[in-house]
């Protein structure tokens, strides 16, 4: 039996190829490639970037980002998550001079197409940084929080909390308005 080798994606070997309109992203030297998100994928990032964005500028925490942005965890993982948000930056960071740091938390907003990937690949990736991630379901409209060191996420049906180290109050957000915007039947 011949002795074949896959192929492990660096960070420089996702930057070299072709734009094709697609995502891609490289988790442990595995290839992740995703087609364009539908609109409603993107109503409800936008809408969980603009509510952390405001709870996050008003107490300096940091800067809230949406993909497509990279964020590099090691030379064989780059990911472009939906939103993140980074720690304080500079102009180096916010231009492109200097990598991005280690993302305080990051979100992932499902879709049929990412899932899998989302739920099996990126989220363990993201959990041994010590990020912490939320993966969000529209569909079932709820979001699993996973945190670093949690073997199961705290499913949130109302509303999620993120409580960022050294701050000493919690952000939460509302899910009934998110999945409202997005045009989402109201669950009984």
């Amino acid at each position: 039996m011949p002795n074949v080798q896959e192929r492990r994606w660096s960070v420089e070997d996702v930057w070299a190829l072709p734009d094709d309109g697609n995502r891609h992203e490289t988790v442990d030297g595995e290839l992740l490639v995703s087609p364009a998100p539908r609109a409603g994928h993107q109503v409800v990032a936008f809408g969980m970037a603009s509510a952390l964005r405001e709870w996050v500028r008003a107490r300096r925490i940091g800067v809230v980002l949406v993909a497509p942005s990279d964020v590099i965890l090691d030379s064989y993982t780059l990911v472009q998550p939906d939103v993140f948000v980074l720690p304080p930056v500079g102009r180096d960071v916010l231009w492109g001079e200097t990598p991005v740091p280690t993302p305080l938390l990051v979100i992932e907003v499902l879709s049929p197409g990412t899932a899998r990937v989302d739920r099996l690949k990126k989220r363990p990736r993201f959990q041994r940084a010590g990020i912490e991630c939320w993966l969000v379901d529209p569909e079932s409209q709820l979001v699993e929080r996973w945190l670093p060191d949690a073997d199961r996420p705290e499913i949130c049906v109302e509303a999620v909390r993120w409580a960022p180290a050294g701050v000493g109050e919690m952000f939460e957000l509302r899910l009934a308005p998110v999945w409202e915007e997005a045009g989402l039947p109201a669950q009984a």
